[in-house]
């Protein structure tokens, strides 16, 4: 199986995370990559990469330039008039517990941060950004999950409904841009499952808008939840909200490093110096079979008073929380009343919030758990140059057997531009393929 593992030994941040992607790329691929970034236009950033040491080791610190100037530099001179403290002692990826909605010297009734170096975005405004990309659908959800972690903590450390959210720092092009990289480089990646370290998030005490808070950051620790952290000698914040909720999205299990064939290896740096290597390592590898028997958790509830599409949507919520499976069945219930089983499969790292997602998202009044065991086969995904395009197929392999799948998009995209079925779609494929053989 295709695994990527993180060492968050010194804490996470969005722009090492990215960083760390990069340096698993072949050195062209990762020249391909920042000019598809710079192709986003997302507005006013510049990429920048550049080679950095920590501890003598050698590796990438990536800084998203706004207008040639890192947005640290420029939103310090577009915002001198404001009435709070912008002190912070921590990387740019930061935004510890600014994420709220509160008065300013000067108006934000229309306040985007389309080429303005304004701090202020909402959900709209982010999802705005997005629509005017050429992003992926998969990769536009991905970083609007990741956003969605951020508001519900900043929701809960403020007391202010998801809806009434203001993104300060995390809101700011530079993060919305570390966001997106991390997404694009998951995605070409294509990892088939991510293992983490337990994150070390610094200690001490931060300055924030509110005054002096403890590290972690009220934000970052809510959305820490569930997952192993400690704290260290290192004095200063090392795992920001933005780093978090890359981790809680994308991140199925956190551990130790499994036994693994290592292929690639990437060091994302942080701009400050630590005794210790301040950097995030990257694994990518392939593991064995033996790593694939997990403990996995089914959590399940009965309902009868939800129509189809409130159960759709649950489903859908329950995937987004970090469900590997979901699934209904239907059941009959007291007096004679017919029922819908739902079941989810997660993670122990998962199982808080897909019992949250339950209770949010459906009607019940109870949840019922049972410990198993999961078994998954190693899972690649090819590629092959037909005359129809190239073609995607996941091959999936282990315990004796080896079976390979046509993606869904790329069937769905022949099929659609040959007036044809999926199947025929499919033998085409087959075809193109037989006859590349003989």
């Amino acid at each position: 199986m295709k695994t990527l593992y993180l060492d968050c030994s010194m804490g996470a941040a969005g722009d090492m995370l990215a960083a760390a992607l990069i340096e698993l790329l072949p050195p062209i691929q990762a020249e391909q990559f920042i000019a598809q970034f710079h192709a986003l236009h997302i507005p006013d950033v510049e990429m920048v990469r550049e080679s950095a040491v920590k501890c003598g080791i050698t590796g990438t610190h990536i800084s998203m330039r706004i207008h040639g100037k890192e947005e640290d530099a420029f939103l310090n001179a577009q915002q001198h008039d404001h009435s709070h403290d912008h002190d912070h002692s921590h990387d740019h990826d930061h935004s510890h517990d600014h994420d709220h909605p509160h008065d300013h010297d000067h108006p934000h009734d229309h306040d985007h941060p389309h080429g303005h170096g304004h701090v202020h975005s909402s959900m709209s405004d982010i999802r705005h950004i997005l629509e005017h990309t050429a992003l992926c659908a998969k990769i536009k959800q991905d970083v609007l999950s990741v956003y969605s972690l951020i508001a519900e903590a900043e929701s809960h450390a403020h007391g202010v409904p998801i809806e009434q959210i203001h993104f300060h720092e995390v809101g700011s092009m530079d993060a919305i841009a570390d966001i997106t990289a991390v997404c694009m480089l998951i995605d070409l990646l294509k990892p088939e499952q991510i293992i983490a370290s337990p994150v070390h998030v610094g200690s001490g005490q931060v300055r924030c808008a509110h005054g002096i808070l403890p590290v972690p950051a009220p934000a970052t620790a809510y959305i820490l939840r569930g997952i192993p952290i400690y704290g260290g000698a290192v004095l200063g914040e090392l795992c920001t909200p933005t780093g978090a909720a890359l981790l809680k999205h994308f991140v199925s299990h956190f551990g130790p490093m499994p036994q693994m064939s290592i292929e690639s290896i990437g060091y994302g740096m942080g701009k400050k110096d630590f005794p210790a290597a301040n950097c995030i390592r990257a694994l990518l590898g392939q593991t064995t079979d033996a790593a694939h028997e997990n403990t996995a958790y089914e959590l399940s509830c009965n309902v009868d008073d939800m129509t189809a599409e409130a159960i759709g949507f649950a489903c859908e919520r329950l995937f987004e929380c970090g469900a590997v499976e979901v699934y209904t069945v239907p059941i009959g219930m007291k007096k004679s009343r017919p029922g819908t089983l739902l079941k989810a499969i997660c993670s122990a790292e998962r199982r808080e919030a897909v019992v949250q997602a339950f209770f949010a998202h459906t009607t019940t009044i109870g949840v019922r758990e049972i410990k198993t065991k999961r078994y998954v086969l190693d899972r690649r995904i090819t590629e092959q140059q037909t005359p129809y395009g190239p073609v995607h197929s996941k091959v999936s392999s282990g315990y004796g057997v080896e079976r390979t799948k046509i993606e869904y998009e790329d069937l769905r995209r022949i099929a659609l531009e040959q007036g044809i079925s999926l199947f025929k779609a499919a033998r085409l494929i087959e075809q193109s393929t037989q006859s590349k053989e003989e």
